[in-house]
């Protein structure tokens, strides 16, 4: 894999010292990203500082230039990799761009649409000019995507055979968790090192351990299967009830407090009405996830059929070429199959919206 590096680098405000470089990956595009922790001259990792810690970061899309901005607000010094170089560029809001590398930035990591960390970000070529040292116990790889269980596991034992530890953190929280500073972290690996991170997992949310290597990715797994199941029933309560000439609005107000009450609605119940469906979260990269739990299910002999559904309802958006929306354009797949359109209704409560203003 090709490594571009670029003529600038992201850092905190508060750092003069020698800076890490900011650089563009010649590859696919991202699913999402991947960070890399290394110990700054070699010093114990004790990640209570920056001053001891060196951060390496892959991917800064939707949630992962947020999540990135927490840490360089909070003072660390990162070197930013990404597929194109527009968006780590607009991290320039939060720190300096410096016009020269440090002569001895992190360990780069590739990654890839599939899963968020393969095999050969252990063992790819890396150009000369880049030198890193060996691998040693105080450095940590820690993958914030969703991928394979068993690719989890894996990676862990090929660092531990490096003498380095490897952490599998999948996040759940969309955009605004990522903003937030508010995402649930499902952690999986040696607990005493999941520990020492903690500093670093708790600018971007908290951190919640759920066992050994790969657990973090089956928990990440069960959450968007219960998000799946969950969106789909509010799309169909917001059809069912346009249907049947109730005012929607008022309609997820009055269940928001009710037993139907869910993060889901909060984060997506007035997005759908506006018909805002920007994405926290892509319907491909959720298509992606809801493929690998019914692989998943199909090992462990599991039937599961809410999920199995949500994904056939997603993968009917993608094939819409609606991949890139968010989760909550899935009111789009209920919409066709019912021969209705909600978008009538949010040009009313538009229009009613600017007679009350009038009125008052």
């Amino acid at each position: 894999m090709d490594i571009i590096q670029s003529d600038v680098t992201v850092t905190p405000p508060s750092h003069s010292h020698a800076l890490s470089p900011l650089t563009h990956l010649s590859h696919p595009p991202l699913s999402s990203f991947t960070t890399a922790l290394a110990p700054l001259n070699g010093q114990h990792l004790r990640l209570r500082h920056p001053s001891n810690t060196r951060v390496g970061w892959i991917g800064t899309g939707v949630m992962g230039r947020s999540m990135c901005a927490h840490l360089i607000k909070a003072g660390y010094t990162l070197t930013v990799f990404n597929r194109t170089l527009l968006r780590p560029s607009l991290l320039s809001t939060w720190g300096p761009l410096a016009q020269s590398p440090s002569p001895s930035p992190p360990i780069p990591m590739s990654s890839s649409p599939s899963s968020g960390f393969p095999l050969t970000s252990v063992t790819s070529p890396r150009p000369h000019h880049w030198g890193p040292p060996r691998p040693s116990p105080w450095w940590s790889l820690v993958d914030m995507t969703t991928s394979d269980p068993s690719l989890a596991s894996e990676i862990s034992a090929a660092a531990s055979a490096k003498n380095c530890h490897s952490i599998d953190a999948p996040v759940s929280g969309g955009d605004r968790g990522a903003k937030n500073g508010t995402l649930a972290i499902f952690a999986g690996g040696d607990e005493g090192v999941i520990h020492r991170l903690n500093p670093l997992f708790a600018l971007m949310g908290k951190v919640n351990y759920m066992g050994a290597p790969g657990k973090g990715q089956f928990a990440k797994l069960a959450n968007q299967i219960t998000i799946a199941s969950t969106m789909v029933g509010l799309v169909e309560g917001i059809v069912y009830a346009y249907k049947a000439g109730l005012n929607v609005e008022l309609y997820l107000n009055a269940i928001s407090a009710g037993a139907a009450g869910s993060k889901s609605l909060d984060l997506y119940g007035a997005r759908i009405l506006k018909r805002d469906f920007e994405a926290g979260f892509y319907v491909n990269h959720f298509v992606k996830d809801l493929g690998i739990c019914l692989k998943e299910c199909q090992n462990m002999g599991l039937a599961l059929p809410g999920l199995a559904l949500a994904q056939q309802l997603y993968l009917s958006l993608k094939a819409h070429g609606e991949g890139n929306l968010g989760t909550q354009a899935l009111i789009l797949a209920l919409e066709r199959l019912n021969n209705v359109s909600l978008e009538n209704m949010a040009s009313q409560n538009t229009a009613l919206s600017l007679v009350n203003d009038l009125c008052v």
